[in-house]
Parts: structure tokens; sequence; C-alpha cells
């Protein structure tokens, strides 16, 4: 049985469409990822199926007593009031039986007077056993639980949510809901903010959840550990997946091949069919039984031009009455027939896709970086010792650690920036890095996307354009001003530029930060085929595990080095450290 089902939901923005004739259902265990590019209208969805906003067309239905709870990105807009400090606010989960709890302890006090009438005792043993059973004995112990689980330090219970940060907004919001166990929990972005200590320990509560979730999430790591279903928005609908993340991008793959061969069948079939016509049609005996046949290829070929091959795959009558289509090609000759059938376009192609190739040019000597008894921080405020390193030609290193550990500050030390408090790092021979950095600073938010990349690589203005649009920069687009685009905008620009260089080690800083899933897969294709050596800073678990060779992690003040890849590491790691990210 489904906790929540929509039908056919439409939504404009202003005259704009932003999705159309979505239908679909989450059952009540269901664990749904909802994944597509950025802009196809995730967050759009989530808001109609929480109830917030109303679509155009369409509507929702929601079980009988189910109760949905939205993790929404404009968390302070959800509180109970504003003014509450964090620790109030997850109280606001239980008014209920602290009021109980209040009238017990009312109770005890004229009992402890000397009233203890039959009516009492009863009154007071059966709103006791009612408190107990609801939990009335351990709400405070599951406050402190999930606040400490989502990174909520005791001294930061007393903060009022109006002084708190935009993320701890967020993991406000999410600790109250996950008090509050919804029937339907809908969750925007959870993991923005969330170290990884903070997201294992949400992974292990969401794995347990006995309700149904809807989550959007471009961590992929996380899908994958969380759902176990994946709905696809794209201009074309919702698709669904069963499994994971990793199942959806096997299965995704399988269809958009079986569609591939279907709409190639499809395709050769009519120009089969053409063939005979035209061989018939001229001849008396054989005309009437051409033109019945062009007719009904006629027919067929349009009902492809509006549907796709699986428009052919009911009758005529069932496909006119689900669509707009109306049969108008009774005049078309076997010339324009041909003409449309070489036309046709598969309606479900594969997703357009940035085209990254990212050149080492020369080759670096064996040993690409190596560094002996260093000391990364600034003078009086040392940061971290490292263990001493070494990166070899074609390796990947993943440097993880908490925010503000001196992640960035290494980087720092390796672009000559800041130098050392102790100890020295050395490159190897012919070595030629490149920097992507997580905020794109390096960016100039004066230019046009255009001039932006020129100012890496002198070029025709024609090849140019022509490396932008392999992501996706297109029309005029090339001339919108860096300081309009959007993160995920920058992002693309920032790789753009990043494969002019002919690198041949790259130092990424949070490289996928702001991309959509679609073009965190193409990255993470294009630096698995790159043939240099990576220095990898990174949040992305997923993109951490198809890549490192070594995990390099910041713990208490001190670089530890793991050899292997990051599954090896989380099973090494997990008989050593409490935290990590």
């Amino acid at each position: 049985m489904s906790i929540l089902s929509f039908n056919n939901l439409s939504q404009t923005l202003g005259a704009t469409p932003i999705f159309n004739g979505l239908t679909g259902s989450i059952p009540q265990n269901g664990k749904i990822g909802l994944v597509g590019s950025n802009g196809i209208g995730k967050t759009t969805l989530l808001r109609i199926l929480a109830g917030l906003d109303r679509p155009l067309h369409g509507r929702v239905h929601l079980a009988k007593e189910r109760r949905v709870g939205y993790l929404r990105q404009e968390a302070m807009l959800a509180f109970a009031n504003h003014e509450n400090t964090i620790f109030e606010e997850m109280l606001t989960v239980f008014a209920s039986l602290a009021d109980t709890e209040s009238h017990l302890h009312q109770m005890e006090a004229v009992m402890s007077q000397g009233d203890c009438s039959a009516e009492l005792l009863d009154r007071y043993g059966a709103m006791q056993a009612s408190f107990e059973q609801a939990g009335g004995y351990d709400y405070d112990t599951r406050i402190k639980q999930v606040l400490t689980g989502l990174g909520f330090g005791r001294e930061q219970w007393s903060m009022p949510l109006a002084y708190s940060s935009g993320g701890q907004k967020t993991r406000a919001l999410l600790a109250r809901l996950l008090l509050e166990k919804p029937d339907l929990l809908i969750l925007d972005e959870p993991t923005n903010h969330l170290d990884a200590a903070i997201l294992e320990w949400l992974e292990g509560i969401l794995r347990q959840w006995s309700g149904a979730l809807l989550i959007v999430s471009h961590d992929r790591y996380f899908l994958d550990n969380v759902v176990n279903h994946i709905w696809e928005m794209s201009h074309h609908g919702l698709e669904l997946y069963r499994g994971n993340y990793s199942a959806y991008q096997r299965q995704r793959e399988e269809r958009w091949t079986r569609r591939e061969e279907e709409f190639t069948a499809v395709r050769d079939h009519f120009l089969k069919k053409l063939a005979f016509i035209k061989r018939n049609i001229a001849r008396a005996s054989t005309t009437d039984r051409a033109k019945g046949e062009l007719r009904r290829l006629v027919r067929d070929v349009q009902a492809v031009e509006y549907g796709g091959a699986q428009a052919l795959e009911g009758t005529w009558s069932q496909f006119l009455a689900t669509t707009d289509c109306s049969y108008q090609g009774g005049d078309w000759n076997t010339a324009e027939v041909e003409q449309r059938i070489r036309a046709l376009k598969n309606p479900n192609p594969r997703r357009l896709r940035i085209h990254i190739q990212l050149d080492s040019g020369h080759r670096s000597g064996q040993v690409v970086l190596r560094t002996k008894d260093l000391l990364v921080g600034y003078p009086g405020n040392p940061l971290f010792m490292a263990d001493d390193l070494v990166l070899q030609r074609q390796e990947v290193a993943a440097l993880i650690g908490p925010n503000g550990a001196g992640k960035s500050t290494f980087l720092k030390v390796l672009r000559g920036e800041v130098a050392p408090l102790h100890g020295r790092v050395e490159y190897g021979a012919a070595v030629q890095t490149s920097y992507f950095a997580q905020a794109h600073e390096t960016l100039h938010p004066e230019n046009t996307v255009l001039a932006e990349l020129l100012t890496t690589h002198n070029m025709p203005l024609s090849a140019a354009r022509d490396h932008l649009a392999r992501y996706l920069f297109r029309g005029d687009e090339v001339f919108k001003q860096v300081a309009a685009l959007s993160g995920g905008e920058r992002g693309r620009l920032a790789l753009a530029k990043l494969a002019q260089h002919q690198a041949n080690f790259l130092l990424l800083d949070e490289p996928t930060n702001h991309l959509d899933i679609p073009t965190q897969e193409m990255l993470q294709a294009a630096l698995q085929a790159y043939q240099g050596t990576i220095l990898l800073v990174s949040h992305d678990r997923y993109l951490i595990n198809a890549l490192a060779t070594q995990i390099w992690e910041l713990h208490n003040g001190r670089l530890h080095v793991h050899w292997g890849h990051y599954q090896s590491y989380l099973t090494t790691r997990s008989g050593m450290f409490s935290t990590v990210n």
C-alpha cells in the first residue's frame, strides 16, 4: 500500500513549464532517491509532495492519518519558534509528553499530601503507563543522542536558533524531524554541512528508518548506503529504478542501450517497408496494396514522431486517446515519408554529456611528490604534523579530514603560497601542477565565460567556443558574466579551464562541489582516464572510492597515510578512530 501517491502533476514558473505529467507513488517502506540535472524541478516536486505548494495540474493523495516531514532548504521557516534555543526547539516535538509529565507531577504532589484515593491512584496509574509507552521517560535522552549524532556539542544546545549558522539551522531541523518520526520523511540535500562522522551516523539512522524516505542528494555514496529505489527526473518524466545508486547506474545504461536498439530497429523497419512501397506503388497489380501500406506507414511514422518507438506497442486508437496527435499525413508521397523517417530522433536518448578530456602533457618522473618531517600551519598556530609522504606517478591520494583541520592550507604549502613551519616538500622531475579551487576563486567575476577561458590559453575564438560547448556553454551563454553563473556553471567553467593546462599533477580541492550528479559522473570518468597524478581533497566518498590509491587522513593534529583503496581504509580505520571526515 502506498503512503503517498500523485498523478499527472504539472507545474510552471510563470509561463515556463518546469515539469508536466509526473505520476508516481511511495510505498510504506520505500526509500527513494530522486536524481536529475540541476534545474529539472526536483525541489519543486518535493515542495508539492510536502504540501507547501500546489501543482498547476494533477493531484497528490496522502494516506489517512499519515504524517509528512520535510527538510527544506529554508530551515528557519520551519521552526516552531525562532526565539527557541536548539534544545528548546527539540522539546517542542514532545510538548504533549511534557504536558502529561506536568500532570503526573501535580498528582504526585497531591498524593504526597495524603490524598491516595482509589480514583486518583487509578488515574495516575493509567496516565503513567501511557506516558511510559509513549517514551516519556527517555525523550530527554533521545534529544541528546540525536543532537550529539548530528554534531552539536553540549555547549551549542543553548544557542538561539536565530544566531546559528545556515548549516546549524539545517542540522537542527533535521534533528527535529528525526525526533518527530513522520511516516514519510522528505529530505532535500540532507548531506550539506555534514562531515563524514555525522554522515555515517545519519546513514545508520536512515537505514533503520521504519517509515518511508524520499531524498534529493548529490551525494552518490549516501544514496548507495540508504535508498532502495531511484527516481530519475528528466524532461521526459519520472523513471523508476530498483536498488541503490550503483544499481541505478547499471540499469540506466542497459535501458539506454535497449531503447537505442529498439529505435534503430523501428527506423530500419520503416525504411524496409518504404522500399517495398517504392517497388510496388507504380505497378498496376500491386498499387492498391502499396498505397494501403503507405497510409499505414505514414500513420506509424507520425506516431513515433509524437511518442517514440513505444507508441507502436498499442493500437492506433489507444495512441490517439493518450496524445494530442491527429492523423494528417494522408497526402505524403514516398519522398516526404523517407525524409520524415530519416529525420526521426530517439525521444529518450542518452543524456547530453560534458566531454571532459584531461591531458597530462609531458610525463613526470616516477616520484611526483615527497615530504619529510613536515609541519603545516601558521606562525603560532600549527595545524598538523605529517607522516613522510611519497606520491608516485599515476597514483591518486585523497586528503580527508574535518573542516578546519588544514586541508586547504596543505594545498597552499604545496603551491608555494604558505611556507611549512618545519620540514620540506620536494617535487619530482618534470612535474607540472594545475590547481582546481573549491570556491573557484581563480575565476574572475568581471569576465565573460569566453574571456575567462582565454585567460588560460590563447586560441582562436571558434576553437574556444567549441571547447566551451563541450562543457555545455553554447550560443550566447559564452557571453554571460562569471559573476552571474550558478555554482554548477562556475564548476563547469573551472573544469573547462583545467582541461587546457596539460598538467601531469592535478591538485583538486572539492572538484564536485555544486556539480549535479550527471556532471559528477562525467568528471569521475575523465579523472579515471587521466594519465597523470592526482591529489584530491574531497568530501565526495563515491569519487574517493572510485579513484584513490592512498588515503591521507587528518586526525587530531596528524596526517596519517593509509595505503590502498577507500574500502580497505574504512576497514582499517574502524578499529582506530571514532571520528573522521
